[in-house]
This record gives structure tokens, sequence and C-alpha cells, in this order.
């Protein structure tokens, strides 16, 4: 039987706010376990939340860059459970009235395709404490620090299909937030997770299948593999005669595999009701055009300003504006050289590589934009040849100076002066004279190949320094005649 894959995401976003949803204390990340949770978070009786403008603010600025609908008077409600590291018994959450409602957003596939991707709805509510098991033996260890984080939940439509389309939505949606500044998107540290709704139904069928949820994934190729597997698994399930049940299941990155955590909550066990501390929030027109004022440029009109601008391919310019961090980079390399083409090379090829190679992110990049557009300036004005230009290249990631400063050092200007080139070339094809009359007696074909071999020893003559492109026009010049 054919099977199609039917997939929902769950993004739970940390906003970049100084302090909590509803209290004074801090959000930095690795303070002491319970240094950072006051009154309000632990729910002792008689204390009374506070709601963060800021943690509205940053809803509604991201509610504007999918093009959603915005709750003008959205409310906070309890969804109560218990649980150790809920300290009040409930959670304060969205449920009937969220403050950003229908929106979308495009992604692009492997092949190039775009694909529009529907977002239900995206709520503010606070996060939970943590719960520690491995420092303790028998026992857990509980850590508030983290109740009453401020979190945004971006709620997909299931429109997804594959586990590659899953991942594609996660790193927009992971963009997106980064550009707006509303979230760090550090998914090692927990600012950033998903949640993954999985079924499958036989092809051609409309009625959705039972669905999985797997909780909790931090990383791009854990959601892709979780996914992946869950898949397998259903499918499996379903061809031996059995049924998929509705649960909620943890991913297992060690043994590849996911596992049941516990039977699927539905709404109603939660016995969702208004916040009765918090009154509703009210969305003034005022309020809400004054943050699209604010609202920067997004990857989608950067990846399309980058190819009307610099003439870059679809392919390049959506690289290139992946992150905010990246595209401002080229930019400034592109600001430094004036040539957006070798500027994208030399950023995506080489740059792309170190980063990669190093582990590092692009605002961690050992070569700063300045050294590398400098570098590129000095390609163009023909001091130095490509070639020598990735040891320029390696020498500014070595923290050994400017490319000019390198170039200086090492001696690595390019040989430019024609009179120079050509006594050099004469003593090569001295020193090859046989290869010299096989040339000159062999048909165009076995020319094209030999013609490699005089301009390998005419650069192993210079030492690399020889311009490549004066090198091959009289390297020709003197064989043909």
């Amino acid at each position: 039987m054919q099977w199609e894959t039917v997939i929902g995401l769950e993004i739970h976003a940390q906003l970049a706010t100084q302090s909590k949803i509803f209290s004074a204390s801090a959000t930095t990340f690795g303070a002491e376990p319970n240094t950072q949770a006051s009154l309000i978070d632990l729910g002792m009786p008689g204390t009374l939340p506070v709601l963060n403008a800021a943690a509205v603010e940053m809803a509604v600025k991201f509610g504007l860059a999918i093009d959603a609908e915005l709750g003008r008077t959205n409310i906070f409600a309890r969804k109560n459970y218990f649980y150790p590291d809920l300290p009040k018994g409930y959670q304060t959450s969205q449920m009937d009235d969220p403050i950003v409602g229908k929106g979308h957003l495009d992604i692009t596939l492997e092949d190039g395709s775009v694909k529009r991707i529907g977002i239900t709805r995206a709520h503010l509510e606070e996060d939970a404490g943590k719960s520690l098991h491995e420092d303790f033996h028998g026992m857990s260890g509980i850590d508030l620090n983290r109740a009453g984080t401020p979190l945004l939940e971006i709620v997909s439509e299931p429109d997804i299909r594959s586990a590659k389309e899953a991942v594609a939505y996660v790193k927009s949606i992971h963009a997106l937030v980064r550009y707006l500044g509303i979230c760090d998107g550090n998914m090692a540290e927990g600012s950033l997770r998903c949640d993954c709704n999985v079924s499958v139904r036989p092809k051609g069928q409309e009625a959705f299948g039972t669905r999985a949820e797997i909780k909790n994934v931090n990383s791009f190729r854990f959601i892709e593999k979780a996914i992946n597997h869950e898949i397998q698994r259903q499918i499996e399930l379903i061809e031996d005669g059995g049924k998929v049940v509705q649960e909620t299941r943890l991913y297992d990155p060690n043994k590849d595999e996911t596992r049941s955590m516990r039977g699927k909550e539905e709404a109603n066990d939660y016995r969702y009701f208004p916040c009765p501390d918090l009154l509703p929030v009210v969305l003034e027109d005022s309020f809400i055009e004054g943050l699209r004022s604010q609202l920067p440029e997004l990857p989608v009109q950067k990846c399309e300003r980058f190819q009307s601008q610099y003439g870059l391919s679809t392919y390049d310019a959506s690289v290139l504006s992946a992150s905010r961090e990246m595209a401002d980079y080229y930019e400034a390399v592109v600001n430094v050289c004036s040539d957006a083409k070798l500027a994208a090379n030399w950023v995506m090829v080489e740059l792309g590589s170190l980063l990669n190679k190093e582990g590092l992110e692009i605002d961690q990049s050992p070569v700063s934009a300045e050294q590398l557009g400098g570098m590129i300036v000095r390609i163009k004005d023909n001091t130095i040849s490509g070639k020598i230009a990735k040891m320029v290249f390696e020498a500014m990631a070595a923290g050994e100076g400017s490319a000019d400063q390198i170039i200086e050092a090492k001696g690595l200007k390019q040989v430019t002066d024609s009179g120079a080139i050509e006594a050099m070339l004469d003593e090569v094809l001295a020193a090859n004279a046989a290869q010299v009359e096989q040339y000159r007696a062999s048909d165009e074909a076995k020319r094209g190949k030999m013609f490699g071999f005089f301009v390998g020893q005419a650069m192993k003559a210079s030492k690399g320094k020889a311009n490549p492109q004066q090198v091959n026009e009289l390297l020709k010049k003197k064989l043909e005649g």
C-alpha cells in the first residue's frame, strides 16, 4: 500500500525579554538552579502576575511578519495539570482567544520550489520548570529557573508532507524569529524546540490517520530523524494489523527511536478557564501600526532584493539571506569590494567551508567582512591570483593580519610585468623543447591537453605569482609562433 504522511508542528520560541512574562525574574541561561525564581514564579499565595509588555510586542511583530490575523482582544487562560516542575498546578497560556490567529509562511524546498505552510495560531504562555534526573540517585531534582519564561507557541496547519519539509519549515521559523530579534534561536539551550505531530494515511484518503506527538525535539537533524522513524513505525504497525494510538512520545537520539511517554491529552483534560488574575489584552491600531513600522527587512524580502540588486541566483540569494548575520556579513563584504558575485562565491564556499570545519557561526568568523572584502579587491586589481588568494585567506583566518599585510610580508604580489613573464616562459619552453615540438606537430584535440602541461610548468616556475590570464595569452602566442 502507498502511504502519505501528514505532519503538523508546534514550535516553542523563547522570547528574548530581559525578564519573565509575569514577574521581574531574570531569564539568563545557565544560572545556578532555583536562583531565578521569584515568589510569583513559585505560585505563592497572595502573589499576582503582571504581564510583560515586551512579550506582547514580540508576539505582535511575529503575527505581522506571517501576515496573520491579530487577536484584537486576547485572553489568558489557566491550563491545569499537576507535575513537580509546575509549582502553581497550572500553566498560564492562551486557548480560545490567542494573540496571533491564522497566517502563513512560504518555505523553499531542496528542488527550489516554494510551498506555503498555513499557521493556525501563535499564542503566549509561560514555560514550566525542569526536572533533573542524572545527578540524583533514585530521585529527581527540580530547577524552577525556567518557570515563567515567556514562550510563543507557533502551531502549524497539518500541511507538511515529509520530514525534509518539516525541517525546511522549522529553519524558516528559526530564521524569521532571529530576523525579528524576538528569539535567539539557540536550540541547544532550549530557546527553540519543536513538538512533531505525525500521522500516516493511505494515499488518496481524505481523513487523517491517528497522530502521535513527539515532544521537545531540539535540533534540525533530530527533527528529521525522529519524524522518519515515527513514519516507519506507524506504517509497520498498521501493515502488521495493529492500530496507532494517540499518545505523546519521546525521541531517543542515541537509539534513533521514539518511545511512548504518556497517553495524549485533549484540551478538556486540562480544564481550561480564563485566568482571573489577568485582564484581557486589547491591541489598538496605533500600537499595531507602531510595531509594523519597526519590522526589519524579512528573509523573503531580502532574498528577492539580493537577486534583483546583486544579480544572484535564487539558490545563492536564499543561502546568503538564511540568517540576518549572514546577510549583514555578505553586504559588508560587497560594500568593500563592489563585486557581488565574487563576494558571494567567497562567503559561501571558502568562508562557509572554514566555519563548518571549525564549528563556528558567522558572527564568530575569524575573518572579518572588511578583511575578506579587502582581499577580493586585491584579486580584482590583479595584485594576487585566485590561487594565491586562498593562501592569503588561510593566513587571515590564522590571525596574521589583513590581506595587504600578508601579501607584503610573504612576498605574494602577483607578477603582471609582461616582460618578466615572457622571459620566464622562454626559460620554461627551452627546458621542455621536446614537448614544444610534439605540441606543434599535434592536432587541436591533443594540443588542448598539452597546453595545460605548459601552463602548470609556468605557474610552478613563477611559484604561483604570475598572472594566469597573461600566462595563457603569452604562452599561446609563443607556442603558435
